[in-house]
């Protein structure tokens, strides 16, 4: 009887699930051909096709060639393009950052403590927007490119942005090296034969592929200083004010955050193995770098992987300042096509592969670091 009942019982929840589903999907398909109707009454038509139009209008800066006739496909890759690199180098940056400051909170000294938890409490209750404006308000109002800041003689900052030095090679190339270099420490213990192959190997391989590069693809000298003629730059790269301004707001805020997950992370480590590494002789760097730091990522990986997709998602904020990532050229493009829904679409599109691959990589991290039989 026990064995029956539980079988309808099975089957009562089945049918309800279905039910449930069946409702969700007349909901969706309902609010689908209203907005269709919707959008054909008002002359608007649906569909991907206007991808292939040429938008007639410019933004201020792309890592990606780009100009007024491209159409809406490849402006949209640039936003996306554009989106990946800062949401990387911030990244990047404030876990760096974060790593220096949670060991600042945990180190011994009284006034290093207290100068990361003024940084932590600072950067950390402040609304990331409200310091976007206020770092963008400085940097506009820094000197003009006639009287910049110099830095060793290769280096500007002006209200035009961080006048830098550059190599002569575009985009792609660097990008390529990148994916080569991640893919191969990725596959590197997965792979016999790479995992046999000497990694000076794989470098010297590398740098023999860049110079031959440099050589035959190569223009003019390889490395490229920024100088002065006349009322601006010449040469080098310019990193635009905006650009500057999500790289600085972005890190701190992150680098707060990032601080006392590590701080979490490090105070986890059992007393037990920083005494025994104490024992044997070992300073207070080799009880950090040796012991607590190996222990602590197994703990601090899971959050610092959630602060990552954050911060991924973060790089938004930056259409207050008229960034252009992808947010800010779906918004523009929505005002200038009129097609809401697919440019939503996209963008929610855009964001779910790149925050889901991030989360794949917090999980291959996770795998590594896992202690064997657990």
């Amino acid at each position: 009887m026990s064995a029956i009942r539980s079988k309808k019982l099975n089957m009562k929840n089945l049918l309800i699930q279905v039910v449930f589903l069946a409702v969700v999907i007349l909901v969706i398909a309902g609010a689908f051909s209203s907005a269709r109707t919707n959008l054909a009454d008002l002359g608007i038509s649906s569909g991907f096709n206007f991808l292939e139009r040429s938008t007639g209008w410019g933004y201020s800066f792309s890592l990606l060639e780009t100009n007024v006739n491209d159409p809406y496909k490849w402006t949209l890759f640039s936003g996306f393009v554009n989106t990946l690199f800062l949401g990387t180098l911030t990244i990047i940056t404030s876990t760096i950052l974060g790593f220096l400051i949670g060991t600042a909170r945990d180190s011994h000294n009284i006034t290093i403590q207290a100068i990361a938890t003024i940084f932590i409490q600072t950067f950390r209750n402040i609304p990331l927007i409200l310091q976007l404006v206020f770092w963008y308000s400085v940097l506009i109002h820094m000197p003009s490119p006639r009287q910049a800041y110099d830095l060793f003689d290769i280096a500007y900052l002006s209200n035009r942005g961080f006048m830098i030095p550059s190599v002569n090679a575009s985009p792609v190339f660097f990008i390529a090296f990148l994916i080569v270099l991640t893919g191969y420490w990725m596959l590197k213990n997965r792979i016999p034969e790479l995992k046999r192959l000497p990694s000076k190997w794989f470098y010297a391989a590398l740098f023999g592929i860049a110079v031959l590069y440099s050589l035959f693809f190569i223009d003019g000298p390889l490395l490229s200083i920024p100088e002065l003629k006349g009322l601006r730059f010449v040469g080098g790269t310019t990193v635009p004010v905006e650009l500057v301004t999500m790289i600085i707001s972005t890190s701190l805020y992150g680098a707060a955050y990032i601080g006392e997950i590590v701080r979490g992370g490090l105070n986890e480590v059992p007393k037990g193995l920083v005494e025994a590494g104490n024992s044997l002789g070992l300073n207070e760097r080799m009880v950090w770098w040796k012991i607590k730091v190996p222990m602590a990522l197994r703990t601090i990986i899971p959050p610092l992987g959630n602060q990552w997709v954050f911060m991924m998602k973060a790089t938004t904020v930056g259409v207050a300042i008229g960034f252009s990532d992808l947010f800010m050229l779906i918004s523009t493009s929505i005002t200038q096509s009129g097609q809401t829904l697919e440019l939503i679409a996209i963008l929610m599109g855009a964001f779910l592969l790149i925050n889901f691959s991030l989360a794949q990589f917090v999980n291959y991290l996770n795998e590594r670091m896992r202690l064997k039989g657990h």
